[in-house]
């Protein structure tokens, strides 16, 4: 008797596995469609992000540039200072005038980690298996009274959160965790005003995090990127 329950116990667990897969996947395969498509996605190589964001009541001005898994590059005017922070998969380097800062300083590991993630600008999801990440469908949890499917992609022991738009198939909110000067902090991103751009791309054109609200005027796809802006 205890060897049949034993044996019910792995074939319901398999199949409970197995479950959980395909709707991982079915969720993921709404949040392409959603996206464009597959084919659609895939073409996307460049971006420019023109906005800009509020934070402790000062105002920054932003430019976001990011090339497909090479390069990314965010310039900021801030009180009359031009700032930078750029990265590639190997090196990064920050430049903050208004930090008093006379010199671009190289990021270190966990500062380069932080920002990686963001030069895939096709997004983790898309192709995942590909990218060496596991997922996994939690639980189905309101956003902001939404329907949202909670996904956990996991690479290299590190967890991405997604929530997904049951009705949509946007990406509203990502959780993960970062490591700042030693310490492990919870960075968290909303997402909002999905429109298609004029290349026919969808992106959220307010993004939320805890630093403040950046919202994008103008966000432009494939456009000619020079890699030298990713270098120091």
């Amino acid at each position: 008797m205890k060897m049949l329950k034993s044996i019910l116990a792995i074939v319901i667990s398999f199949f409970a596995v197995a479950a959980s897969a395909q709707t991982a996947d079915e969720i993921i395969n709404k949040y392409i469609t959603a996206m464009g498509g597959a084919e659609k996605l895939a073409s996307l190589q460049t971006v420019k992000m023109e906005g800009s964001m509020s934070t402790q009541g000062v105002e920054v001005v932003l430019i976001i540039t990011k090339k497909q898994l090479t390069g990314l590059r965010m310039d900021m005017d801030i009180m009359g200072t031009s700032n930078y922070q750029l990265a590639t998969p190997v090196k990064g380097w920050i430049f903050m005038p208004v930090m008093q800062q006379t010199e671009p300083q190289e990021m270190d590991a966990d500062q380069l980690a932080g920002v990686q993630n963001q030069m895939d600008i096709q997004g983790s999801l898309f192709n995942y298996k590909q990218k060496g990440y596991t997922v996994e469908y939690v639980a189905t949890e309101k956003i902001d009274g939404k329907d949202a499917y909670k996904l956990k992609l996991v690479r290299g022991g590190k967890n991405l959160i997604y929530f997904i738009d049951a009705t949509s198939g946007f990406v509203l909110k990502i959780q993960s965790k970062a490591n700042v000067q030693g310490q492990e902090m919870d960075v968290e991103s909303s997402f909002t005003d999905y429109k298609k751009n004029a290349e026919g791309f969808w992106f959220p054109y307010t993004s939320t995090t805890r630093q403040g609200v950046i919202t994008f005027d103008k966000i432009s796809a494939n456009v000619p990127v020079d890699d030298k802006i990713f270098t120091n």
